[in-house]
């Protein structure tokens, strides 16, 4: 059996899943009387991948929002295409490689893995066809009546074709390398992702028609800038006009673009595996130069010849091939959003100074330590500044004479040069013990990963890369300070990245606290991270793999057998079918429940007789709903809030190290409920799931949004934190 088809086999028959969670699953599944499918015949779950693709219809639909500043918009086109892209490198290339390895599986919704693609080429078409249309349509000439203007090499005058031959020239032409496809030249290796330009070229002498490939150099602008300023030339148009000098002599017959995507879902045996960063090196390079094709994106005008030539090459079927009428690649929109156009993007937020996090009376930062000992602090991004609070929180620790130790764990990051990562370096030369769990594994940040790993390990800080067969995804740090005579612990637990980046634009929260037992629990956890322990429990925390989806169902059942039961659940996901059951027996026991769920939600809600008592709504907006919040109980019996790293899904409850924190201060714990009272007042950008798996947008009411509001709330207890998020 090869390598791809063993992953496979083992992706659809959940072998990753320890038995024991899956003899619960299908034991909760009976003992909950949970059908198969509803009455009407209607499957009792939602499609994981076409749920997916649904959430990216509600980020398209931003960028359809006509009162949206335009190059908002553009990002919404720019994001719903990079999406497109990590979900056919991940998930359509895992279903096409149970399907070649000849799985026979079914989803949890009862679709086999060709059913499936099937679905996905369906909706992704259209999807596409909406975004192309969109753009040409609306998008690009409204940006060209505000002064930004895409155009082709035809819509210049001579003069200013000469200079763009000028700057082809210099600029372009010496990194384009030509390749030709003839007996003596095999078909060229395509890369991921990338844009390239099929040429046919006719040589007049022998008079024969070839055919060559030129790639679209990454290195350089997606559009090049005429000296106006205001037009725009996309970079493969640029190449197409200059082709003549690419092939002297030689006469072009025809050109157009195509993309590929390949599978980049790295195939990794850990266990066999010495050094965990050599080998993922080493897989890195191997994935790039064998990874099967998954996808080819082409022009309508592209002739029958070149495209059954390109899939004949690619080993491809007339199936996954994708005709876009338009742009090639919307991604290449991020570049027009950087532009200094501030009246054509939203108002810039730079984040609020957290109210207790403020700075001192000379403008300097705070004492950290001093604040916590106070009592635990809640820290909410972007509304509050992660410069201010988390990343002034370590970098303070760096230099304080005190602190003994800093561990952290490291998911995604902006890299050695970022805040952070100098506070660590600094740190571990000041010689204090210096502890990062780096995830090798993090998806797409792979090669990053490895190299600030390798900053921090030149720097003397001890690095390790977690649990073999586990990405730890916790996001968390531990700071051990001598105070007189005894160590105490400062911690902070949160839900998003130690990323000052996406923390402007990703919803999280993060726990900042001295509290001793919950750092005893954090010392223990970095125990059983970078040394050996069998431990199975903790006080305080509540961690995957080893226990919290025991937790989160006993909770859910908690609620369930309770006369007044509650569950507010915000996450990104909800797919595992173990705790889709319990909602469900939740709700029919008359348990009222409510789900945000930003991404995927494969529960249906709203079924008679199954989930009358479930609703489910989406927040799409300006920033990326990220917090994962979980709150159980009644005001009358008492509410119980989790904050942490974990969705609802069988990769967060079985394959990853995540952590969920109680939050037991009662102003916090008022906090949260205020935030989640707002997600459910939310007429603006809230979507609602249907039983029928369709999203309809909520109508404006009140005029709640989310994002509007929560800025507003911290402004009134803070002020602006001028460093910004």
């Amino acid at each position: 059996m090869t390598r791809a088809s063993t992953r496979a086999s083992r992706a659809a028959t959940g072998a990753s899943r320890s038995p024991a969670a899956n003899g619960r699953r299908a034991a909760g599944a009976r003992a909950n009387g949970i059908a198969a499918s509803t009455k009407d015949g209607a499957p009792g779950y939602i499609n994981r991948e076409l749920s997916w693709l649904e959430f990216n219809s509600r980020v398209l639909a931003l960028a359809e929002d006509t009162a949206a500043p335009l190059l908002e918009r553009a990002k919404f086109l720019a994001i719903v295409s990079q999406n497109l892209d990590e979900f056919f490198q991940v998930r359509v290339a895992g279903l096409k490689e149970q399907v070649g390895a000849g799985v026979a599986t079914t989803a949890p919704d009862g679709l086999s893995a060709p059913e499936q693609l099937r679905g996905i080429r369906d909706r992704v078409r259209g999807l596409v066809e909406r975004q192309v249309r969109l753009f040409e349509d609306d998008v690009a000439p409204r940006l060209r009546e505000a002064g930004i203007s895409i155009i082709g090499p035809d819509a210049l005058d001579e003069e200013e074709a000469a200079w763009l031959l000028k700057l082809f020239k210099e600029r372009i032409f010496p990194v384009l390398t030509p390749l030709a496809v003839d007996p003596a030249h095999p078909f060229p290796y395509i890369s991921n992702l990338s844009l390239n330009l099929a040429v046919q070229v006719r040589d007049p002498v022998r008079r024969r028609t070839r055919f060559a490939r030129v790639k679209v150099p990454p290195i350089l602008p997606r559009f090049f800038v005429m000296p106006d300023g205001a037009r725009f030339i996309p970079l493969e148009q640029v190449i197409a006009t200059h082709l003549d000098t690419l092939f002297p002599g030689m006469r072009v017959v025809a050109h157009h673009p195509f993309r590929v995507t390949r599978n980049a879902d790295l195939d990794l045996e850990e266990d066999e595996a010495d050094d965990l960063l050599a080998a993922i090196e080493t897989e890195l390079r191997r994935s790039r130069r064998f990874a099967d094709v998954v996808r080819l994106e082409v022009d309508p005008g592209m002739s029958d010849e070149v495209r059954s030539l390109l899939t004949r090459e690619l080993e491809l079927e007339d199936d996954d091939v994708y005709v876009c009428d338009g742009l090639l690649d919307h991604g290449g929109l991020w570049d027009l959003h950087r532009l200094e156009r501030p009246d054509l993007k939203d108002p810039a937020w730079p984040g609020a100074a957290q109210a207790r996090l403020a700075p001192g009376p000379a403008g300097g930062p705070p004492n950290y330590f001093r604040v916590l000992r106070e009592g635990d602090v809640l820290v909410h991004h972007p509304y509050e500044s992660f410069a201010t609070s988390v990343e002034g929180f370590i970098e303070q620790a760096s230099r304080d004479a005190d602190v003994l130790a800093i561990k952290q764990t490291l998911y995604r990051t902006s890299g050695p040069e970022g805040g952070i990562m100098r506070a660590l370096i600094r740190a571990a030369e000041r010689g204090k013990q210096v502890v990062a769990l780096v995830e090798l594994k993090a998806r797409f940040d792979e090669r990053a990963n490895i190299a600030w790993a390798r900053a921090l390990e030149e720097a003397g800080v001890h690095v390790v890369y977690g649990l073999v067969g586990l990405k730890t995804h916790a996001k968390t740090t531990l700071v051990l300070r001598r105070e007189q005579g005894a160590i105490k612990h400062y911690v902070h637990i949160g839900t998003g990245n130690y990323n000052p980046v996406t923390a402007t634009v990703y919803e999280d929260i993060g726990l900042m606290s001295t509290d001793p037992v919950l750092g005893s629990d954090l010392a223990e956890l970095f125990n059983y991270l970078t040394g050996y322990s069998r431990q199975r429990s903790w006080r305080r925390l509540v961690v995957a793999p080893v226990g919290l989806r025991v937790a989160i169902l006993e909770l859910i059942e908690r609620e369930a057998s309770a006369p007044d039961g509650r569950v507010i659940m915000k996450m990104n996901s909800l797919v595992d079918e173990e705790v889709i059951n319990a909602l469900y027996a939740a709700s029919q026991a008359g348990c009222e429940v409510d789900l945000v769920t930003r991404g995927i939600c494969c529960l249906r809600p709203g079924v008679p007789g199954r989930s009358e008592n479930i609703r489910v709504r989406s927040i799409v907006g300006r920033y990326l709903e990220h917090s994962r919040i979980y709150r159980f109980g009644s005001e009358a019996r008492g509410v119980d809030y989790y904050v942490g790293s974990a969705d609802m899904m069988p990769r967060n409850l079985d394959r990853r190290v995540e952590v969920l924190v109680p939050v037991v201060d009662h102003a916090l714990k008022e906090r949260l409920g205020s935030i989640l009272e707002t997600n459910l007042q939310d007429d603006t950008l809230a979507w609602t799931l249907n039983p029928d798996a369709t999203w309809t947008k909520v109508p404006t009411v009140e005029g709640v949004n989310t994002h509007l509001r929560l800025q507003a709330d911290v402004m009134q207890e803070s002020q602006p934190a001028g460093t910004g998020a």
